[in-house]
């Protein structure tokens, strides 16, 4: 599963601000992930509940946010944002597709409790 190893990496970037702060516990982290980026929202959900016993995380909550994809045509400029991927363009049927938003996995916030 590769979400567990995304999963495991954020947190090891949780690390820092929990020591930095000097955090009692984790108690809410959030996530934007493009639907282009390879990573299913449902098992990354999975995998940070798994992960998060015995952690400063235990009792954390993972919220995300999905990034609809987002692409412009070379060719003419036409711009398309949803969920249904494309691969022609709506406006000229070029599939010279630039992705501009879509592809992205991004730690957005980290809610700690501190003493």
């Amino acid at each position: 599963m590769h979400e567990l190893s995304l999963i495991s990496n954020l947190f090891d970037m949780l690390e820092e601000p929990v020591r930095e702060k000097n955090a009692r516990r984790i108690t809410r982290v959030k996530l934007q992930v493009g639907l282009l980026a390879g990573a299913v929202p449902e098992l990354l959900k999975t995998a940070f509940d798994v992960y998060k016993k015995d952690t400063p995380a235990a009792d954390a909550v993972l919220e995300i946010v999905e990034v609809p994809f987002h692409v412009r045509c070379r060719r003419c400029g036409f711009e398309k944002t949803g969920d249904d991927y494309i691969v022609l363009c709506d406006s000229c049927g070029s599939n010279d597709l630039e992705i501009l938003a879509g592809t992205e996995l991004i730690l957005e916030k980290v809610e700690l409790e501190v003493d």
